[in-house]
């Protein structure tokens, strides 16, 4: 799931991607992708599933409950033995077939967790994106950071890079330099940090965790591949702070409401996509608070007035 592409700056994205609908593409050794025909603003062209392996695999991300989307799953799968399936996050766009897929194949359902948000709720907020979150999955196998999950000729180990979600987990193939990068990292947007699902102080420390590696490409939730990784992170770090910078630069100038900013700073967007953008603002500013460069009346939330620290 993205956040609006706009001003300030943002990396070199990529928007040359053929979805390919309900076909199993080849796109890495032992790596086919089949993609959801559930395009939309936050999905770009579908989510992408992943099957890992040759005779015994491993699907990341089954995604929703679509019937086409299992039907060509199962397709795919015809005459191979499923053992695990991986989840990166409990979005509604990437976990929910899981079940469905279990029941059909008995393979054992891994992630970092159930759905939880990235902190509480305050008094009186709802949130916002309640009904885009799988509140019923639970998986089979719990993952912690560095957890492995193998199978015949395939091993991943479980990254976890929390921030677009609370729950989010990037799973690397061993020896081979890929990562499915889910939605933490994705070629043709950056990724929506919507508190109180997601926090940005964490998609920042997670992007920092993901700079420490040397892998060769990530497989993203959405869209086609990252294939110069390092750069693409340290292009996506400068965005997230050149957006920071903007927002203090707003409060700086006299705005106290996030609307007032909303409308500068994603000037040039879509009006339809300002409510996501006003969450993509929260998320900052929550980071600006804790970091003590900004106060708010109370804790920060989106109808919250804000100064200057």
């Amino acid at each position: 799931m993205s956040e609006p592409r706009d001003a300030p700056k943002s990396p070199e994205f990529d928007l040359a991607f053929q979805p390919a609908h309900g076909e199993a593409v080849p796109v890495a050794g032992h790596v086919q992708r089949i993609t959801v025909n559930n395009p939309g603003p936050f999905t770009f062209h579908g989510t992408n599933s992943y099957i890992v392996g040759d005779a015994s695999v491993c699907v990341i991300d089954p995604g929703p409950e679509d019937e086409a989307h299992f039907s060509a799953l199962m397709a795919a799968l015809a005459g191979r033995e499923v053992t695990h399936i991986a989840v990166s996050h409990t979005h509604k766009d990437h976990s929910p077939l899981a079940r469905r897929l279990k029941a059909e194949t008995g393979a054992l359902i891994v992630a970092e967790g159930p759905y939880r948000p990235a902190r509480p709720l305050h008094e009186g907020e709802a949130n916002p994106f309640a009904e885009s979150s799988d509140l019923d999955f639970v998986p089979d196998i719990t993952l912690a950071d560095g957890d492995v999950v193998e199978g015949d000729g395939w091993r991943l180990t479980t990254i976890l890079t929390p921030g677009h979600t609370a729950n989010h987990a990037a799973f690397a193939l061993d020896d081979d330099g890929i990562v499915f990068s889910a939605d933490h990292v994705m070629a043709w947007a950056t990724s929506i940090v919507a508190p109180p699902d997601g926090a940005m102080g964490d998609y920042m420390a997670s992007l920092e965790r993901l700079l420490t590696r040397d892998d060769r490409i990530y497989l993203p939730g959405h869209g086609g591949p990252v294939n110069e990784p390092a750069a693409f992170l340290r292009g996506l770090r400068t965005h997230r702070r050149m957006r920071e910078r903007a927002v203090l630069e707003r409060i700086r100038a006299g705005d106290r409401l996030i609307p007032d900013m909303v409308k500068v700073i994603y000037a040039s967007t879509d009006p339809r996509l300002h409510g996501a953008a006003a969450l993509s603002v929260l998320a900052h500013l929550e980071d600006l608070v804790e970091k003590g460069q900004v106060t708010t009346d109370g804790p920060a939330r989106l109808a919250g007035v804000y100064q200057p620290a």
